[in-house]
Formats: structure tokens, sequence, C-alpha cells
């Protein structure tokens, strides 16, 4: 069986940056196999593997749960963010540059965890997160302190229609002056979603101009659904 590096090291990046720099978004197929999905909604329940638990409705984030991971993170989870990491930091730094915003990403994972350090964000981002009936998110960016890296990736660990219904992943485009742009997506179980933290460059005619994006999760219907996020960044708590 592949292993999860090679797995990654093996998509088509070009494909996946094309579509990033013309959408905010990509869709990565089949990265984790159904054993792996069904392993890491199972350890849902193992408290020794998370630092802390949100209830939604108590912030009015939504409906439904999630668990921040505690380091040291589960070993499929690391292999995955530091395999990824160095081909989205390319994509990144090209934005930061035709934005003229005076950041530039380091290409391995390491070195912006050290970054996040130095700045006091010493805690682990990578969240399971848990909707059951009625359940959603509400539109929202995950930033957690003053070093972020501004793309992220969403792991679907259930087959929407089959495991749950509704539940669709939201992202809006604010462009400038204008109504915001609603993007409806249904990835598969063992689908990895890139997409943007915040923001993503558009060109116009008079050169690129930023474009603000918020994501969330619409009602789930009936079912459960889960998902593992990660963020490549660490948070100030």
């Amino acid at each position: 069986m592949q292993n999860i590096q090679s797995k990654i090291a093996s998509q088509n990046w070009e494909s996946i940056t094309e579509s990033m720099h013309e959408n905010g978004f990509a869709i990565i197929s089949n990265v984790l196999n159904n054993e792996q999905c069904e392993d890491l909604k199972f350890d849902y329940d193992n408290p020794n593997l998370y630092r802390k638990t949100v209830v939604m409705e108590r912030y009015r984030f939504g409906l439904g749960e999630y668990k921040y991971f505690n380091y040291p993170l589960p070993d499929l989870i690391e292999k995955i963010r530091s395999s990824i990491y160095p081909k989205l930091a390319p994509i990144a730094n090209s934005w930061m540059k035709v934005l003229n915003i005076d950041t530039v990403f380091p290409e391995k994972h390491e070195d912006l965890l050290k970054q996040c350090h130095d700045n006091n964000q010493l805690k682990a981002t990578v969240l399971i997160l848990k909707y059951g009936k009625s359940g959603f998110n509400t539109l929202h960016q995950d930033l957690y302190g003053d070093v972020y890296f501004p793309i992220q990736i969403v792991l679907f660990l259930n087959e929407p229609d089959e495991d749950f219904t509704g539940g669709e992943f939201v992202l809006t485009q604010q462009t400038p002056r204008a109504q915001s742009k609603a993007i409806v997506l249904k990835p598969k179980k063992g689908d990895v979603l890139v997409f943007t933290t915040n923001f993503r460059p558009v060109k116009g005619t008079k050169g690129y101009y930023r474009v603000n994006m918020k994501h969330g999760v619409s009602e789930v219907h009936s079912g459960e659904r889960y998902t593992l996020g990660i963020i490549f960044h660490d948070a100030l708590n």
C-alpha cells in the first residue's frame, strides 16, 4: 500500500496550484483510505489526544462540537501536515508577492512553527469536527495569531448522501464593492479540500486585488458528519 507521503507527492500539484490561483480552493481525491478515515473517527472519543473541546452553540459558532489535538500529533496527521505544507508554501508566497505583502513563508513546515513559537503561538490548531442532525458551522476564518499561513486543508471522513445528508462545505467570496459569492462543495470520503484561510488575489484591469473569503458548513439534515481540519500555524490559546 502506498504510504501517505508518497500519495501526497504523487498528486498533480501543477493542476492543484492552478485551481488555487483561479478559485481559492482545490479538491484532492482519495488521499485517505477507508481504514484511515474510520480510525480518525474512532479516536474522536479518546480524551488523551485532545487539549480542548469546543461546543459550538456556547459561542454562537453554530451547532456541533470540535476538539483541538494536543502535541504530539498522531503520526498520520503529522505526516500529512508536513508533506502538504511544502507544496502550498510556493502558492502562498506568490499570493503575497502579487498583493505586495511583505511576507515570505519558509519552505519547511518546521520553520513556520518556529516563527509561531517565537510569537508565543505554541498550541496545536489541528482539530476534528463532529456534526449531528441540524448541525452547522457559521462563516469564519481560522487565524489564531499574528503569524498565520493563508492556506489550510480539510479531510472528509464520511461519505455524503450515505453517512449524512446536507452538511455541504460553503465558501464565500467578498469582492470589493460587490455582493458576496457563495461556493458550495461536496467532497467525498477520503478527499482533501485545500482552500484559502482568509483571502486570495484576483487579477483585475489594474493589477491584482485582494478578495476576502470565509468558510462554513451548511445544515446537516440527517446522520453524522466528521471532518479533520489542518491549519498549518499554531495558536496563542
